[in-house]
Formats: C-alpha cells, structure tokens, sequence
C-alpha cells in the first residue's frame, strides 16, 4: 500500500490569509482617507445661511449704528434691526462638501451653483470693494429718502463710489473723494467723469480736484487700457451722487457689505429725527434697498433674512412686496410679515402695527397657483 502524499502549505493556501487580511484593511484605510479628504475639499458652491442682525437705532461696539450731530434728535425705544446672509464659498473661501450637504437638510440655508453669483474671473478683492460701494450708495440713498420725507434740506455731491484694486486709481483716489473738477472742467453728474476719460485717449493724464475730508487737493490719474474692453480707457473707479443733510449723518458698521440695508436705515433716520418713537419699544427687523426717491427695491436671501430676523426677536418684517411669494413657506412662527413698496408704507405699516392695529401680511404658506 502506498502512503498518502504529504501535502506542504504553500503560498496562497492558509499562510497567506494574514496577509489578505492586512492588504484589506489598509486597502480599506486608503479609501477612508481618500474619502476624507475629498469630503474636506472645496465644491464649487455658494452657501447663504441667516447672519447677524442690527438695531440702527441702537448701538455696536459701544457707538450707535446711525450718528447724527448737528440738529436736534429724539430718543428711541425697541429695535429696527437691518438683517444680513452670511456666504460661505465663492471667491472669498471654499465650501466643503459637507457644509453643503449639511445645508439640504436646513430650510433656512440655501446652496447655490458659484458661477450663479461669481463668475471666476471676479476675484475676493473685487467682490469686497463692490460689496462695499453698494453700501455705501445705501447708506446715501438712505439720507436722501429720509430727508425726502421728512421735507429737508438736501446736500448733493459727485463722490468716487469705489476704487478697484490693480487700476491706474489704486491708492490714489478713494472712496467718499468728493470730485470737483476733472481737467479744469467742473463736475455735476457721474457721466461728467466717465464722458471725459472715455473721450480721451488711453494714456490720458487727469487732474482731478476734490474735496478729501473738507481739505481740497489735487490728484493725478493716469488712464489705461481697460483689459475688460480693449481699446476703451479706464481709471478703474465707480463715480455715483453721493447725497448729504446739513448736519453730519455717519454709519458706524465695518465689514458689512450689499444694499439691502437702505430700507431700515432710512426707517432709522427717520426715527431719531422726529418726536413720534416709532418702534415703541417693539422689535421690528425688515429689509429692501432704497431709492433716493423713496422707492423700496428687491434684495438677495429673503429665506435667510427672515429666519435670523426671528431668531433674534423680531416680531414684524418689512419685506419688499415683491419677495412676498418667495417668502410663502418660509416665515417662521411668531413673525408677521408686511409687504412694502415704500419709504411711506414702511413708516405707516410700522406706526399701525405699533398701535395695535392690523396690517396686510404675505402669506404664511405657499399657493398653487
């Protein structure tokens, strides 16, 4: 009888088991990482979240968000907050792909495609100065709205709105320059400025007289080609009617950006320049851009507005009566929202509301139509 042959272990029988076992394991581990990491990466999104609110009747920081020196002014109770989004993503920074996930699940967040908001080639620098320009023009537009209802004086002047980064005016001109004369030939209206730079060649060297905080100088620009329309010349500033009482009006907040604050700060003004306590002592949030004429205009974020309006109190909203459809689905419990077209249905709609009486409201939930 012959014997059985022995059979030795060899690779790939049993002996091999403990090392499949570890090639899975850091086969496994990679991947998590991988996934990790591209979890982590940035996504092409912008997210717009409810940000911070602020009473302009009040104060930050230990200054009040709207000064007025000069003339009489009226005590004010309760709060007229002006209400932001806060972005996360665009040129300013990168959005996770978690973040943005994470914002499907809140109805008060909202993620949208980049190239929506910023085409790439808008750089950080350039969004933060438009950002600011428009803020600015609100916080003008806003004086001339409030003294326009209350019948003031108005002071008008032809100011540089902004000054864009990588320009011939880049760290010469500044924002707020009171522009007085272009090349001997005096300013009345903004085209004055552009008409004369685009009707030179490029290469053209200005002389600009301005009045720089009540001092008067004269500032030297050379233009250049705009590399957005080759062959027009360019300075690389924005030039807008920059609108001013008798007595000094100031602003306070840093680093907030946009024009959706207009409508509040013309409320605001009109709060601290009359006997009549607007708000008393109710909290009343609301947002809009205001003409200088008194028209309220369409903004960006209702959904987020209105959910940080509520969580910080509020009880009505002003919202521009275009947005009201919008709004439908979004209004959180505990908040009346009044559609607005104007400076004057903003006072009143507040007046009425304050004195218990009834005012129209969007509607809370969204209609077929």
């Amino acid at each position: 009888m012959s014997e059985a042959p022995q059979v030795t272990p060899h690779e790939g029988s049993v002996i091999s088991e403990p090392r499949r076992g570890r090639a899975l394991v850091i086969s496994a581990s990679s991947l998590l990482i991988l996934v990790s990491v591209a979890l982590l990466l940035p996504v092409p999104f912008v997210k717009m979240s409810p940000g911070p609110t602020y009473n302009v009747v009040g104060e930050v920081d230990g200054s009040q968000v709207i000064e007025i020196t000069g003339t009489q002014t009226y005590p004010t109770t309760g709060s007229f907050d002006m209400t932001t989004v806060m972005e996360s993503g665009g040129p300013r920074g990168g959005l996770t792909f978690v973040d943005a996930m994470a914002s499907w699940f809140n109805s008060a967040d909202a993620v949208v495609p980049r190239e929506l908001i910023y085409p790439d080639e808008v750089s950080g620098e350039d969004v933060k100065t438009r950002q600011a320009m428009l803020f600015n023009t609100s916080e003008s537009d806003a004086i001339a709205a409030a003294l326009n209802y209350l019948e003031m004086p108005l002071k008008t002047e032809v100011v540089v709105t902004a000054v864009y980064s990588d320009t011939p005016a880049a760290n010469i001109l500044l924002p707020k320059d009171h522009i007085l004369s272009v090349n001997g030939v005096e300013v009345n209206e903004p085209k004055n400025v552009s008409e004369s730079v685009q009707s030179s060649p490029v290469g053209t060297k200005f002389e600009f007289a301005i009045d720089r905080d009540g001092e008067a100088e004269s500032i030297s620009v050379t233009s250049a080609d705009n590399p957005d329309k080759p062959g027009t010349p360019y300075i690389g500033i924005g030039v807008g009617m920059f609108y001013a009482a008798e007595f000094d009006i100031n602003f306070t907040l840093q680093d907030v950006g946009g024009p959706s604050a207009g409508t509040m700060f013309a409320v605001g003004i009109i709060d601290k320049l009359t006997t009549g306590d607007l708000a008393k002592g109710r909290h009343i949030a609301g947002t809009g851009t205001m003409s200088p004429d008194g028209k309220v205009g369409p903004i960006g974020g209702i959904r987020q507005k209105l959910a940080g309006a509520r969580g910080a109190g509020a009880e009505l909203f002003l919202i521009p009566a275009v947005h009201c459809k919008e709004a439908a689905g979004f209004i959180p419990d505990g908040l009346t929202v009044t559609p607005i077209t104007t400076l004057t249905d903003a006072v009143k709609a507040v007046e009425t509301w304050t004195s218990g009486g009834t005012v129209s409201a969007c509607p809370v939930n969204a209609v077929d139509s």
